[in-house]
């Protein structure tokens, strides 16, 4: 493991959303996937993926892992894994029709 991902981990999970339309991030490892309907961020509170409409990526800071997204947020939810899988599972089973 190196420096940079082991101080990332000591980082505090938070989240802090402004009417609906600014939602700030903090402890974000890395943004898997995203675009103007949802984000697919790693923290280090597990995967989270933001849905909503318009939105867009305003502030990236990778050093201290905070993330500032702009647009119309309409859900937040945290993915739960209860053994480990492989990333792409976890990307199957969110975009299941």
């Amino acid at each position: 493991m190196d420096k940079s991902d082991s101080s990332i981990n000591n980082f505090n999970h938070s989240i802090s959303l402004l009417e609906k339309k600014t939602l700030v991030i903090t402890g974000v490892k890395k943004i898997d996937n995203f675009d103007k309907t949802h984000f697919i961020l790693d923290t280090t509170m597990g995967y989270m993926v933001i849905k909503g409409e318009e939105l867009e990526l305003i502030k990236l800071d990778t050093f201290a892992g905070n993330v500032t997204i702009k647009g119309t947020i309409n859900n937040l939810d945290y993915l739960v894994e209860n053994s480990k899988k492989s990333e792409e599972s976890i990307f199957s089973r969110l975009f299941k029709s």
